[in-house]
Formats: structure tokens, C-alpha cells, sequence
């Protein structure tokens, strides 16, 4: 049961693509909880060395020196199959190794104390979400076996149920999972409390997944109306757009391929990371890279307009999504009070330009913190469900939706969809259906 009193207080878990976070509902107010390091957020990275495994931050040290044995963006694994067009184009960047398991599993292979290990994806973010428990105890100074976990709103059931597996396998009870958008609108609405119903855009664009959600939130009920996003897009994608178009530079004008070099494919990652940040405040940035090939420097400069251009596509294709949500919760864009920006691809100028561009200039709600708002929403909902009864969470209700349909596939091979998307949850709902003799039963399928 939910909240037992020998279990310790219940945490929240962000746990993201990129960088991971933990909170715990202390004194009315949630309370991001720091790593030892005095970091709020964890990078969600696991590197393996002869002698060692580090976690988070000192993961993230190992990635240029000892790319092939530093894992990140696992989470993009996570109840895939190893088939999955997805997974093949991300494979394509990643200086580490997969490789098809059992059932078209995906497999990450590493070098560790001298062998080769084999580790699923459910695995290696098991490490992290450990990672996290132990930062949470340690601040706490007890014993923590209680969690609610966000997942992106978009993700599949397989999704969901491969991170409820890493809960199992890091030995938290898992008590719920929550998506992220909604986790930021708490954290929005307990910060700006109304008496008078408010209809709220939530857009949520992190390191690797996209997220909007429109809430109406009146009085502490929380109703989200619809959800729509890419569970594949994100800062990571547009930090890939800039490693092709500079591998591109490469080769066009000194004749040099890369591509197949992880040390170098690496290094170029991290500089192309680091030039994307620096144009979020200025119109231009500098690519540099010290002995990228035959002991020569690499210098490229980048422009802002020059990557936007490279991302356009991906931008407008957050635009699209919005209009679908909105679609979907049948509302105008002229009826939105506030658009909350979370996630920190969100600091991105033009992000927040087209954004402001289709909502006919409104002013985008930036109060919140974009990187740990879903923490703290995520701590909020980890002490109701608890059943902590303080003044401040005192009525709050919160009525999430199925962000996918879920239905039966039949022998045609096509869907037989028993709950739509968007339809208000928990629900039931019951279908007779004949089985075919000579073809397999009806299973459950989530698109």
C-alpha cells in the first residue's frame, strides 16, 4: 500500500533522457535534492572503466576520454526493439555498442574490469534511478523504499512498462508513474494559485522527447484535456543535426570522414553541445575541436540563423503538435491563459519565438524552472499519493488521460481500438470478440 509509515518519506523522480532529478515534499514545499557534488540535476550517463563504474556527473567526465564505455541517451532504448528505424539512426551516432538480444532486444556492450559486459537498457537506468535513491537517502538521513517516476507523455505502454521494470530492478517500490507535462503543470499550479478556472499549455521540450499537454486547471483540480508529442525529439536531435552538417564541412572541405572514429565523433558531440548553448545568447559560435585529425585543430564558426536553418524542420514540427492538441482538446489558441515553458531546449530563442509568433504575441510563462519544474510536481504528486495532508496540497485532484489508444489486435492485423486516445483515466471498458481458429488470439496493443 501506498505511503506505509516504515517505508520512509515517498520521492519524485525526474527521470530524463539527459539529466536526471530527485525531490521530496518536505515543509508544504517540494525540495530538489542535490547530488554530492552540489549538482541540483544528475547527467543520466553510466561509464564502466578496468577498475570502476561511475555514475552521473563522473560519468559524464569519462565521455570524451572513454566514449566507447560511457553510456547516455539510454533512455531512447528503453521498450524499443533493436529493429526500430529509431534505434538504427540513433546507433549511428553513439560511440558505444548495441546489439540486437533475445526477442530484438536491444544490448549495450562495454568493456569492464577487463571483459566484455552485456547490459540491457532496463539495466542501465537502473543504475541511474540507484544513483538517485542513494542521493535522496543521504540527504534524507533515512531509509527511502517509496517512488513516483515520470515517463514522457508520449511514451508506448512497452515504454511505460520497461520503466516500471527499472523501478523493480533498483528496488524502489514503484508507486506510480506520472508524465512529465502534467508533473510541470502542478508544479505551475501550486505556484500560481487561481480561484478561477485557467486553460494552460504545457511545452515541454527536453534532451530527447517533446511533450505539450492543455490543462484546465480550476480550484486544485488538475484536468488535462489532451497530450500529443514525439517521444524522439529533442536537444539531443538538434545537437545531431549540427554533428552531420560539421561531418558534412569535413568532408566537403578537407576531405575527412569521422564518422567511424568514436574518440572524434565524441569530442565533435560535445563541442557542437556546447556551441548550441552558447547561440541560445548570441548570434554566433565557434566549433573547436584540438586535434580532430593529424594532429591539426579544428575551427568552425556557426551561426545562430545558420542553425536554426538546420533545425527547421524540427521546430515547425513542435508547432504542428501544438495544433494538434489543441485540435484534440477542442479549444482555440485564443483560449489559452498561460504557455509554460519546461524542459531546457525551451531557452532556445526561436523556440520561444514561434511559440510566441502563433500565440499571437502572448508572453510565454518562463517563472517556473524549466529544468526542474517536472521534479518538483513529480515530489507534489509522490506526497498525495502518499496521502500527506498538508495545506497546500490540501484538494488537489488529478485527472490524467491516455495519451494513446489502446485496443485489440485482430487477425486482419489491424486494431480493434477499445479506449481512444486522450479518454480520461482510470476507465474501463469491455468488448466481446470472436477468435479466429486457424490465426492467433487478440493481444493488447498500444499505438
Amino acid at each position: 500500500m501506498a505511503g506505509r509509515g516504515d517505508n520512509g518519506p515517498t520521492i519524485g523522480i525526474d527521470l530524463g533522457m539527459t539529466y536526471s532529478c530527485v525531490a521530496v515534499w518536505q515543509q508544504n514545499r517540494a525540495e530538489i535534492i542535490a547530488e554530492d557534488q552540489g549538482n541540483r540535476t544528475t547527467p543520466s550517463c553510466v561509464a564502466f572503466t578496468g577498475s570502476q563504474r561511475f555514475i552521473g556527473t563522473e560519468a559524464k567526465n569519462q565521455m570524451v576520454m572513454n566514449p566507447t564505455n560511457t553510456v547516455f541517451d539510454v533512455k531512447r532504448l528503453i521498450g524499443r526493439r533493436f529493429s526500430d528505424l529509431s534505434v538504427q539512426n540513433d546507433m549511428q551516432l553513439w560511440p558505444f555498442k548495441v546489439i540486437a538480444g533475445i526477442g530484438d532486444k536491444p544490448v549495450i556492450v562495454v568493456q569492464y574490469k577487463g571483459q566484455e559486459k552485456q547490459f540491457a537498457a532496463e539495466e542501465i537506468t537502473s543504475m541511474i534511478l540507484v544513483k538517485l535513491h542513494e542521493i535522496a537517502e543521504s540527504y534524507l538521513g533515512c531509509a527511502v523504499m517509496d517512488a513516483v517516476i515520470t515517463v514522457p507523455a508520449y511514451f508506448t505502454d512497452c515504454q511505460r512498462e520497461a520503466t516500471k521494470i527499472v523501478g523493480v530492478i533498483a528496488s524502489l517500490d514503484l508507486m506510480c508513474l506520472i508524465n512529465e507535462p502534467t508533473a510541470a503543470a502542478i508544479a505551475y499550479g501550486l505556484e500560481k494559485r487561481s480561484n478561477t478556472e485557467k486553460k494552460v499549455l504545457i511545452f515541454d521540450l527536453g534532451g530527447g522527447t517533446f511533450d505539450v499537454s492543455v490543462l484546465t486547471i480550476d480550484k486544485g483540480i488538475f484536468e488535462v484535456k489532451a497530450t500529443a508529442g514525439d517521444a524522439h525529439l529533442g536537444g539531443e536531435d538538434l545537437d545531431n543535426r549540427m554533428v552531420c552538417h560539421v561531418i558534412q564541412e569535413l568532408k566537403r572541405k578537407h576531405h575527412k570522414d569521422i564518422s567511424g572514429n568514436p574518440n572524434k565523433m565524441r569530442k565533435l558531440k560535445v563541442a557542437c553541445e556546447r556551441a548550441k548553448r552558447i547561440l541560445s545568447s548570441t548570434n554566433n559560435a565557434t566549433i573547436e575541436i584540438d586535434n580532430l585529425f593529424e594532429d591539426t585543430n579544428f575551427s568552425l564558426t556557426i551561426t545562430r540563423d545558420s542553425f536554426e536553418e538546420l533545425n527547421m524542420d524540427l521546430f515547425a514540427k513542435c508547432v504542428e503538435t501544438i495544433k494538434k492538441c489543441l485540435k484534440d482538446a477542442k479549444m482555440d489558441k485564443s483560449s489559452i491563459h498561460e504557455v509554460v515553458l519546461v524542459g531546457g531546449s525551451t531557452r532556445i530563442p526561436i523556440v520561444q519565438q514561434l511559440l510566441q509568433e502563433f500565440f499571437n504575441g502572448k508572453q510565454l510563462c518562463k517563472s517556473i524552472n524549466p529544468d526542474e519544474a517536472v521534479a518538483y510536481g513529480v515530489a507534489a504528486q509522490a506526497a498525495m499519493v502518499r496521502g500527506e495532508g498538508n495545506e497546500k496540497l490540501n484538494g488537489m485532484l488529478l485527472l490524467d488521460i491516455a495519451p494513446l489508444s489502446i485496443g485489440l489486435e485482430l487477425g486482419t492485423g489491424n486494431m480493434n481500438v477499445l479506449i481512444p486516445r486522450n479518454t480520461v483515466i482510470p476507465t474501463k471498458k469491455n468488448r466481446i470478440v470472436s477468435a479466429i481458429p486457424s490465426k492467433p488470439r487478440g493481444s493488447i496493443m498500444v499505438y
